[in-house]
């Protein structure tokens, strides 16, 4: 617990807060619906509520998100990642600490203007989940529905605020309602 703690606090110089998640218009709700329990294989939206990049906005998309290569010109070392995820893994209290089950994922990606650095946007993501009808799904998956939504920024199918909502809301349900891609 100490250890996590620590690296927590080792960490906070180096990152960067990111702008909250662009709040749903009325009548829409960007939180996953039911209990306050986090839904498997969802971040716990307390700790992770997604923060996105304010450098990344709907009227620079060809300069940022859209340009090839644009995500990885950002996307933190392994190393900042790594320790993060040893820190997280018991902030969350998952049973099994084992670095090696999880990915530290961005919950609003790179490539949809997620916020590089900020915890809020980053979470140790199972790497395999099961769903009540059987299915396993995990990081592939989400990797999948990132990549259908940044095609729709960036075709102009698809405002960046949305998709960027749509996944920090419940990637799972939107991986669901996308057909699973």
């Amino acid at each position: 617990m100490f250890v996590g703690a620590g690296l927590v606090l080792g960490l906070q110089w180096l990152t960067t807060a990111g702008a909250p998640v662009p709040a749903a218009p009325v009548g829409l709700s960007a939180e996953p619906s039911g209990s306050a329990e986090p839904k498997i294989g969802l971040p716990n939206h307390e700790r992770t509520p997604g923060a996105i990049n304010s450098a990344a906005t709907q009227d620079n998309l060809p300069t940022t998100v859209c340009l090839p290569g644009w995500a990885k010109s950002v996307r933190p070392p392994s190393a900042y990642t790594s320790a993060l995820k040893i820190a997280q893994l018991f902030e969350y209290g998952y049973a099994d600490k084992n670095p090696t089950l999880y990915q530290e994922d961005h919950l609003v990606p790179l490539e949809l203007g997620g916020a590089p650095r900020d915890p809020r946007n980053l979470w140790p993501q199972p790497n395999t989940v099961t769903l009540a009808d059987g299915t396993a799904i995990g990081s592939k998956e989400k990797d999948d529905l990132e990549d259908v939504l940044h095609r729709q920024v960036c075709d102009g199918a698809l405002p960046l605020a949305d998709a960027q909502r749509t996944i920090a809301g419940d990637w799972i349900a939107a991986w669901e309602k996308a057909g699973r891609p």
